[in-house]
């Protein structure tokens, strides 16, 4: 299910059954989840505000049709908000920040409420950075914007989008249920250090570095919500109980696939 055009044509190309829906638009057409027994629900919330109408119109939709089975859910680890550098697992309090922590969270809880009241399986991915092909800050660094100073950078992680896929099918067929993972390769940075990396392996001139307090005049919006949370996610829960083998566990192996082949 895609938004745009040129998405439905790409993926019918691939010869992949596609539903052209817009998640904003009420109600959602129910040709768009006719006879799914399991859902991937990937769509973010809107930009604005804290709360997700688009979670709303979805499980609106899904009172019209038979249950479905699962629903597999990628939010995102900012619900957890700052912990200050801590290691945390899936049993941290949530406690989110920003608004698109707090956008996130309210999915969450919409999903949760309506898939237990309904006996419908759930299964929330808590998601950091997701990097790879074509998920890259290249366009930034092409740019030369600056970054945060890494002495002053947070704690950051990350995911490979290969791995992530892996991560979601595997969640789909595994016999638990109910459950949030933390969806990381393990391996935590900081954003400052990620942007250097990428720009070594791509061959790139290293952004200039800025203090915390310029940061905040020259860094975007959206830049500096990544930087008021640290965190390094602890993936054990993810490793044992979905039985993944990470193709990427670091950084390292995941960007020189990224610049070979």
């Amino acid at each position: 299910m895609v938004r745009s055009e040129a998405a439905t044509e790409e993926l019918q190309a691939a010869g992949i059954d596609v539903r052209q829906c817009d998640l904003d638009t009420r109600p959602l057409p129910l040709e768009c989840i006719t006879g799914c027994r399991d859902i991937f629900y990937f769509a973010p919330p809107p930009p604005t505000g804290d709360d997700d109408p688009r979670m709303a119109g979805l499980l609106t939709a899904l009172e019209q049709q038979s249950r479905p089975r699962r629903i597999v859910y990628i939010s995102t680890s900012a619900v957890y908000g700052d912990c200050h550098g801590d290691w945390i697992t899936e049993a941290q309090p949530v406690n989110p920040t920003t608004p698109r922590g707090r956008r996130r969270l309210a999915a969450e809880r919409q999903l949760q409420t309506w898939t237990e009241s309904r006996g419908v399986q759930w299964i929330i991915l808590r998601v950091p950075g997701i990097y790879g092909p074509g998920k890259l800050p290249l366009a930034r660094l092409q740019k030369r914007l600056p970054v945060l100073r890494e002495a002053d950078a947070p704690w950051t992680n990350r995911i490979h989008i290969d791995d992530l896929a892996a991560v979601c099918v595997a969640a789909m067929a595994s016999t638990h249920a109910n459950t949030v993972y933390n969806v990381s390769d393990g391996s935590p940075g900081n954003m400052t250090d990620y942007f250097f990396r990428v720009a070594n392996a791509a061959g790139l001139p290293r952004p200039r570095e800025v203090s915390r307090d310029d940061a905040q005049q020259v860094l975007s919006p959206g830049m500096l919500s990544f930087l008021r949370d640290s965190r390094r996610m602890d993936n054990h829960k993810l490793l044992e109980e979905l039985e993944i083998e990470l193709q990427f566990p670091d950084l390292e192996a995941g960007l020189a696939a990224c610049f070979t082949g």
